[in-house]
């Protein structure tokens, strides 16, 4: 089988409990997000399955990583991936210095994959919160988890190299942006993915570019969390609805303009259509944003 990646949204953080906590500077999580990566560990059936862990290197995603799927030494360490890390340039989705993250996570993480720059999301910067370098940066992070996936053998010795299982804890912006998936955002929200939810995916090359690859979500993925009756949607019906949803979330998620206005304010804002995602535990609506 092709490797298998499981995405999954953080756990809730400081900044999800109010708009004022948008300031903090790389929130760590709450009593509350510990408990759902507890709950979230006790729900995942394929930790033995497991090859490798990513994360974006916000302290919010790699506590979550370490907490909900951490352990085994043969997962050690954490690979950080500085392409994973959430859109806006607020100070809640700002990383800490790769020296901070080494002083606090010492040899649990692999930072190697982190550039110097990764906080600077200022305009021309690969990170710079618009919808053309957010669409950029996707492709980036989804040929490195190939890359890493591919490296990797499977969760024991009685799986080939083709079937690893990789654990990726990102953000509920970008994710929308990293599977370009933009069905199931409530009205009003920056994200369908509620906080800990976990889907998961198989590569397959883009039709439309060489350099890159899709993520389609597993069949025992969509029927963990759709009813029997609904359909995933069409290649042509994602383009048509990625339009207006990143019309609506680039509010919420704090997208600047810039590039492409057409395709560029389409990108972000990732809101709402027909499926109101009720997953895990989610706290308030602000659990809802990043």
């Amino acid at each position: 089988m092709p490797p298998t990646i499981h995405l999954v949204r953080h756990a809730q953080g400081l900044h999800n409990l109010s708009a004022e906590n948008e300031a903090l500077r790389d929130p760590d999580l709450t009593p509350l997000g510990e408990q759902q990566c507890a709950e979230l560990r006790a729900a995942f059936a394929h930790h033995p399955r497991l090859a490798r862990l990513v994360a974006s290197p916000l302290r919010r995603t790699i506590r979550t990583c370490a907490l909900a799927f951490g352990g085994p030494d043969r997962l050690r360490p954490i690979v950080l991936l500085d392409t994973l890390q959430e859109v806006s340039d607020a100070p809640c989705d700002v990383g800490s210095s790769l020296a901070a993250l080494r002083a606090e996570f010492g040899d649990a993480v692999d930072a190697r994959r982190v550039r110097a720059g990764w906080t600077d999301k200022r305009p021309g910067s690969v990170f710079e919160p618009t919808v053309r370098a957010l669409t950029a940066r996707a492709k980036m992070a989804r040929r490195a988890l190939r890359d890493i996936a591919g490296a990797e053998g499977g969760g024991d010795d009685d799986h080939d190299d083709d079937d690893a299982h990789v654990a990726v804890v990102t953000h509920g912006g970008f994710l929308h942006f990293l599977t370009d998936d933009w069905d199931g955002v409530p009205d009003g929200r920056a994200t369908g993915w509620t906080n800990c939810m976990f889907r998961s995916y198989q590569f397959a090359q883009a039709p439309d570019d060489p350099d890159d690859v899709r993520l389609v979500e597993t069949a025992e993925s969509w029927a963990r969390r759709q009813p029997a009756s609904k359909q995933p949607l069409t290649a042509a019906e994602q383009r048509e609805l990625r339009a207006i949803v990143q019309q609506r979330i680039g509010p919420y998620l704090k997208i600047k303009p810039g590039g492409d206005d057409g395709d560029e304010m389409s990108r972000r804002r990732a809101d709402g259509y027909d499926v109101e995602d009720k997953h895990e535990a989610g706290g308030d609506d602000m659990d809802q944003v990043r």
